[in-house]
């Protein structure tokens, strides 16, 4: 099955060197050969975890991927499929996934790391990491301009879901209401 993105096909300027920059929320961290590209979101560490392992939503949110194709909704170790990159399909193997945490290949190159880090005492807010090696330093931008558009997709479905949530609850309490007054209603009436 093949996902494409609901933003159209083409990237956009911050897919090119330097297009970001300064208005990205996210910060750039060496960690020994790697440079962790990191953004914090308003959602539980399970809740960015989950999004960041769905296949569907990868070209909603990552500039470069245009389309997904994939066996599996959700990555788990030796999940396969290929994705559609500038136009070319490029098949990608997930070698690594505990849950919060996924690396992949790319036409058999190791490519980025995947992290949901928590904060301790936070339970609604989690840090998102995109692990890129340093000889692909370049791609550092992308992957900042990849985590904004991630909080911003998993920040809106919270939010949704949120909403959805207390709408059910007014829902249920107005029905109960309406259930108890039609109840006493009735059974004056019937008396």
């Amino acid at each position: 099955m093949t996902y494409r993105s609901r933003f159209g096909d083409e990237s956009d300027a911050c897919f090119d060197i330097g297009g970001c920059g300064a208005e990205s929320a996210s910060t750039v961290v060496r960690e020994g050969a790697t440079l962790a590209v990191g953004r914090d979101v308003a959602v539980a560490p399970a809740v960015a975890a989950e999004a960041l392992r769905d296949t569907h939503t990868w070209p909603d949110w990552g500039p470069a991927i245009d389309a997904v194709e994939s066996g599996d909704r959700y990555v788990t170790t030796g999940t396969t499929g290929r994705v559609r990159v500038g136009g070319a399909w490029l098949p990608f193997r997930v070698t690594a996934c505990n849950g919060r945490r996924w690396d992949w290949r790319i036409a058999g190159i190791p490519a980025t790391g995947h992290r949901v880090d928590s904060y301790a005492g936070e339970s609604d807010r989690s840090r998102v990491v995109v692990e890129v090696p340093i000889v692909a330093a370049w791609y550092v931008t992308v992957c900042r301009r990849a985590l904004d558009r991630f909080a911003a997709l998993v920040e809106e479905r919270s939010g949704e879901r949120s909403v959805a949530i207390a709408i059910d609850d007014f829902t249920d309490t107005d029905a109960d209401d309406n259930t108890d007054t039609d109840a006493d209603d009735n059974t004056d009436t019937d008396a």
